[in-house]
């Protein structure tokens, strides 16, 4: 009587012991599935869409009118810009320090963002330039342009100040930038102003 007892306790704690093993397996196993599935919802995450599409508003009386848009891929910044109603030849386009478009001139945008202190210059030039010194393009005869330019020195609503380009403003300006004239490169009154928000 005494075997068929100490077996049927063996065979309980044997079941009992198999039992919280295979309860802490699925516990392990069910942890492993999650962390994977939160691995795998990071990428997804980390590409969210960083891209702004914005509009022109005219300024100092113009016509101009068009879209500006940002895209942020793989630490790059590509931007776009559609233009009409601009005078023909060329005009220059920066990045202003304020998304502030209110005022008739444009010049609440404030001056050129320049986050690194630097004299104004050509996009590039070793003596210096501000990071929205994009530079000058060229309208065509019935007042429509393109822009195209891209750089890792800006970012879309990154913690870097000095890149983050939200909460800034793109300019046009009547004028070509003369790349020299300090501190704007004198290019005239400011014909277009989109202020760069989410």
């Amino acid at each position: 009587m005494n075997y068929i007892k100490l077996t049927f306790l063996s065979a309980c704690l044997i079941t009992l012991v198999n039992c919280k093993e295979t309860k802490k397996n699925a516990d392990k196993a069910a942890d492993t599935m999650e962390t994977e599935m939160e691995n795998m919802a990071e990428p997804e995450e980390m590409q969210e869409d960083k891209t702004l599409a914005l509009s022109v508003t005219s300024k100092s009386d113009s016509n101009v009118k068009g879209e500006v848009t940002f895209k942020e891929e793989n630490g790059e910044v590509m931007m776009k810009a559609e233009f009409s109603g601009l005078t023909e030849g060329d005009h220059a386009i920066h990045l202003h320090e304020t998304a502030d478009c209110s005022a008739h001139d444009g010049k609440s945008a404030g001056g050129h963002w320049n986050p690194t202190d630097k004299p104004h210059g050509k996009w590039g030039d070793e003596a210096g330039y501000h990071k929205g010194d994009i530079g000058n393009f060229v309208a065509d005869a019935d007042g429509n342009a393109t822009v195209e330019f891209a750089t890792e020195e800006w970012c879309i609503e990154c913690d870097d100040d000095s890149k983050n380009i939200v909460g800034r403003a793109v300019i046009v300006h009547k004028g070509k930038d003369d790349f020299t004239s300090q501190p704007s490169g004198a290019a005239g009154a400011r014909v277009a102003c989109t202020p760069i928000t989410k």
